[in-house]
């Protein structure tokens, strides 16, 4: 058989290509339809609030994207842990399970805008409540989104490093990629975690690098395996 048309190399430029549409789509979402109405975008309550309250249709299309990126998120899963599975596979099934646990609890998401538009939008809510309740409730709804992500962020780099640290092992991609992105994925998880008890930990500046230290470290796997596949897989240690 040749190993380029092989069923593993098939599956490792499926996830590849699946990952580069999944920050695609996420970049998309966050500036042309979710710009002011999502909190994790800007962290403030009260003016992410006011603006949910004037985007109906924003916010149901920020709720359809955010099933799509559920989607390809469990296909790009389940296919690490096809790919992974004979190099660790209680590794491999933890990590699957606490990505797809990230991914239901960022999916949430979705639940907390498609409820702002339900109460922008239905009449009863125009009866039984007044503005500033509006204002609250879109709010709360807000606060529950941006929890919710902060948890998923921190359980699915926690995978996320799992699955990096199963490619370091069997030299399936090249090691310099696969240590980059065990360090850049427990890196966000920890720093997330640590700067509720530290706050300093969440200045912009310091956001900003570790997010882009991840998102590096997931371009490359993206564009490799995209690209290239995997390297022939060699008997697991």
């Amino acid at each position: 058989m040749n190993p380029e048309s092989s069923p593993q190399m098939s599956l490792a430029r499926t996830v590849g290509w699946s990952q580069l549409a999944l920050m695609a789509l996420g970049i998309l979402t966050s500036v042309l339809v979710a710009r002011g109405i999502d909190i994790n975008l800007s962290a403030d309550v009260e003016s992410t609030a006011r603006n949910m309250l004037d985007a109906e249709l924003r916010l149901r299309a920020k709720a359809y994207l955010a099933c799509l990126g559920f989607a390809l998120t469990t296909v790009v899963n389940i296919g690490l842990f096809m790919l992974l599975r004979r190099h660790g596979q209680l590794l491999a099934a933890a990590c699957l399970t606490l990505s797809l646990t990230g991914a239901m609890l960022s999916l949430l998401g979705a639940v907390f805008a498609m409820n702002v538009a339900e109460i922008t939008s239905a009449p009863a809510y125009q009866a039984i409540t007044d503005s500033a309740q509006r204002l609250m409730l879109a709010g709360m709804q807000a606060t529950s989104d941006y929890t919710s992500f902060h948890l998923s962020l921190v359980i699915s780099c926690v995978a996320q490093g799992g699955f990096f640290f199963l490619f370091y092992r069997s030299d399936l991609i090249p090691r310099i990629i696969s240590a980059w992105g065990v360090f850049a994925s427990l890196l966000v998880s920890t720093i997330i975690v640590a700067r509720d008890f530290i706050p300093a930990l969440g200045h912009s500046s310091v956001t900003i690098s570790f997010m882009l230290g991840n998102l590096i470290a997931l371009l490359s796997l993206s564009l490799y395996l995209g690209i290239k596949g995997v390297r022939g897989d060699p008997a697991p240690l």
